[in-house]
């Protein structure tokens, strides 16, 4: 705010004279310039060498101003299919002052055009599951400073992406204490346009039924216990993964396991998961607080 004041005490007198309207618009005006001035997050692109694949990964790491000064808790954020780890930030532009409202790290990761984040059992260049726990997370506890506890930790998903999340923080509950999923592709078994892609890395579904199943986050819900993780699934009821994601939701209610679940009109697509990534914000958010 020191410059505003300084703008104002120098401006010519006749500003007094300035319609009141007027000046109290521009003076909002410069406030909330110079509160972005004074706190906006930093949008880093980094290249993190695989050893597991064998390739150099691209991710984009949102740091909230400040973050130097304090172990900030992270949040992982997975792309689609087809996407890529500038994918969130085309479908929410708005991130990087979500993060700095929310004082959290933001990982987006390169997860592959077709990967579910998962260690493919018939293609070893797909170890992305590897990658993601012992790989990047490391990578980044080392080189930023976080909350280097699950409690300090959550993961989230779009599509692809909401598979993955789930998916690794079921099997990785040591890691992540919040898992999140908005539209997610929870049943591999599913048919949908992504077929042919799920045996790019699983293989066909009757020499390798095995692999879909093991790999599919329907499958692997059975093994969550009561108050493992902070859960959270939303899906648009026009989205043809709703089903999927109403089962998903009723199997764990059955079971006992306590998660947050939202439907809603909205069908699959950014316009739906702009929308959809405010309440996981403040889900995590909330997360990370009461941690």
């Amino acid at each position: 705010m020191a410059f505003v004041n300084e703008w104002l005490f120098s401006f010519p007198l006749q500003l007094a004279c300035m319609n009141m309207k007027k000046f109290s618009i521009l003076f909002l005006a410069l406030f909330w310039c110079s509160a972005l001035v004074s706190r906006a997050a930093t949008v880093d692109t980094l290249s993190v060498y695989s050893k597991a694949m064998q390739k150099e990964t691209r991710c984009v790491v949102i740091v909230p101003k400040g973050a130097e000064a304090n172990a900030l808790p992270v949040l992982y954020l997975l792309h689609g299919l087809g996407g890529n780890h500038q994918s969130w930030l085309q479908i929410k532009p708005e991130l990087p002052r979500l993060a700095d409202e929310m004082q959290m790290l933001i990982v987006c990761p390169n997860g592959g055009l077709r990967s579910w984040y998962l260690d493919s059992p018939i293609d070893s260049s797909f170890r992305y599951e590897t990658y993601m726990i012992q790989e990047l997370i490391p990578y980044i506890d080392s080189h930023f400073s976080t909350v280097k506890t699950r409690e300090g930790r959550a993961i989230a998903g779009l599509s692809m992406g909401g598979h993955g999340s789930l998916f690794l923080a079921i099997r990785h509950s040591e890691v992540f204490g919040a898992a999140c999923s908005t539209s997610g592709s929870v049943d591999l078994l599913k048919k949908t346009f992504s077929w042919k892609y799920k045996e790019m890395i699983l293989g066909d579904t009757i020499c390798c039924k095995e692999n879909w199943v093991s790999n599919s986050v329907m499958t692997i819900a059975d093994e969550l216990q009561p108050g493992q993780l902070a859960i959270h699934i939303d899906c648009g009821t026009e989205d043809d993964l709703y089903m999927p994601n109403k089962r998903l939701h009723e199997k764990w209610g059955a079971m006992g396991i306590e998660h947050a679940y939202i439907e809603g009109p909205g069908r699959h697509d950014a316009a739906y998961w702009n929308r959809s990534i405010d309440p996981i914000l403040l889900f995590v958010h909330r997360f990370f607080e009461k941690k």
